[in-house]
């Protein structure tokens, strides 16, 4: 999985402007959490390459970047939680779900 690391409050607007050709979604990872890190690997272990061409994949690490993932509830108004996934489709979310919820059918599913 080819994941763009959200490091900066500027790829923001770079997500919202990519989710009108297609849809973005955004992992929230605790490196702290066991069941961020499972939820993790349920969805890197289905991942399908050909997936990136259905959906751009963006990676936010809470613990490094906690402020941009306030940034995010603020932007797309989904509360937080940890982990939690979060599609974007034309500068909205459109899905959002947290914990042992993140499954990859329903996110396929979604978009």
């Amino acid at each position: 999985m080819n994941w763009k690391k959200l490091t900066e409050e500027a790829q923001i607007e770079e997500i919202k402007a990519l989710s009108k050709e297609r849809p973005v979604m955004i992992f929230k990872h605790s490196t702290r959490c066991s069941v961020s890190s499972m939820s993790l690997d349920r969805l890197l272990r289905n991942w399908k390459a050909e997936d990136e061409q259905k959906l751009v994949p963006y990676f936010l690490d809470l613990i490094a970047h906690r402020n941009l993932s306030n940034l995010v509830e603020q932007v797309f108004g989904v509360p937080h939680e940890s982990p939690q996934v979060i599609i974007v489709r034309d500068e909205v979310a459109v899905y959002d779900n947290s914990h042992f919820g993140i499954n990859y059918s329903d996110l396929m599913a979604k978009i």
